[in-house]
């Protein structure tokens, strides 16, 4: 199966992973058992509406100062089960971080999950931020130039094992080695899954998005700050040209993770923000924290939102919904995506 690089416009969606308020009745918010079962729906709503692809957060802990005792999924666990449960809808990660599982461990979850999909995973990868989760979990945390040299060298291995004809690969670094290792099954998408670096640091990430991505990610940006950032890859990318092989990024996207409240009329936008935004905080304070509220709104604010991405070259869009349930999931396809 080859791997779909055409840079057409996709919309996938973060799943639920438990933790996030005010989705489920109240009775039921700190039930896992039933998170779970609302995330499984979710997966399957968005698969049989039309959606491009599901996401999960690689997180041990909310990255919300103020939820971090609430329940919260197992990133790729919680992929496994939904990959079982859907059957067209592409699977992916915002993102794995790459302190977190060995990348010889990560290259073989992967491939495996590509062969329970059916060739439908991707691999979204970063260097990891969250200091308090990495303490807690007993994780080191260097700075951040090691952790990203890390991801670098966790890339070359993780490549080397998806695409090594050979029965087994090796690879000595500075901070990781495999001797004779085997990585079969090997995935199913030739030659291997879209892999999508996310991250924001200039002076290193983006230099290791320009050597590996297929597809690069920026968390909650405006469109002046993808742009900036795009810019800095392209950059990137020109002074690797004939140093290794760049054919991977002839078809190259651009991807932005955004929130979104979605609804018909805005009186009823206004009774989410008002359900969801903390008493501290003004309506105004909420919305720049949601990216200055570009894609809040009623269908056609939303587009206004999205197009200025498009103007810029972004083409890949994942949306953290706000207020979900499947009739959000079906207004915004049928106003939303199918109006782009």
């Amino acid at each position: 199966m080859k791997q779909n690089t055409q840079s057409k416009i996709e919309f996938g969606l973060a799943i639920p992973q438990g933790w996030r308020g005010g989705d489920l009745p109240l009775q039921q918010e700190n039930n896992p058992v039933k998170q779970y079962e609302f995330s499984k729906s979710m997966a399957i709503a968005a698969d049989n509406i039309g959606f491009d692809s599901i996401y999960a957060y690689d997180h041990l802990i909310p990255f919300s100062r103020h939820d971090v005792d609430k329940n919260i999924f197992e990133c790729l666990t919680l992929l496994s089960s939904v990959t079982a449960i859907t059957k067209r809808i592409k699977i992916g990660q915002i993102v794995t971080c790459n302190s977190y599982r060995n990348p010889s461990l990560l290259a073989k979850i992967i491939s495996t999950l590509d062969v329970i999909s059916n060739g439908r995973v991707e691999l979204g990868i970063g260097a990891g931020w969250y200091g308090r989760e990495y303490e807690a979990y007993g994780y080191d945390f260097p700075p951040p130039a090691i952790r990203i040299s890390q991801l670098d060298e966790a890339l070359t291995i993780i490549k080397v094992l998806w695409s090594n004809k050979r029965s087994s690969a090796s690879f000595e670094g500075k901070y990781y080695k495999i001797k004779d290792a085997i990585c079969n099954p090997k995935p199913i998408q030739k030659p291997h899954p879209i892999i999508m670096v996310g991250g924001s640091g200039e002076k290193y990430l983006l230099k290791v998005a320009a050597k590996y991505a297929d597809r690069y990610n920026l968390f909650f940006g405006k469109p002046s700050e993808m742009k900036r950032k795009m810019s800095v890859l392209k950059e990137y990318r020109k002074s690797l040209e004939g140093k290794r092989d760049m054919n991977h990024h002839k078809n190259n996207q651009y991807s932005v993770v955004l929130p979104c409240i979605v609804r018909d009329s805005e009186d009823e936008v206004n009774q989410v923000i008002a359900q969801y935004k903390r008493k501290d905080k003004t309506v105004e304070q909420y919305l720049n924290d949601l990216v200055g509220g570009i894609t809040i709104g009623v269908p056609e604010t939303i587009l206004k939102g999205i197009n200025e991405y498009l103007d810029i070259g972004v083409t890949h869009f994942i949306f953290q919904f706000i207020g979900l349930d499947e009739r959000v999931l079906k207004l915004f396809y049928s106003k939303v995506i199918r109006k782009v």
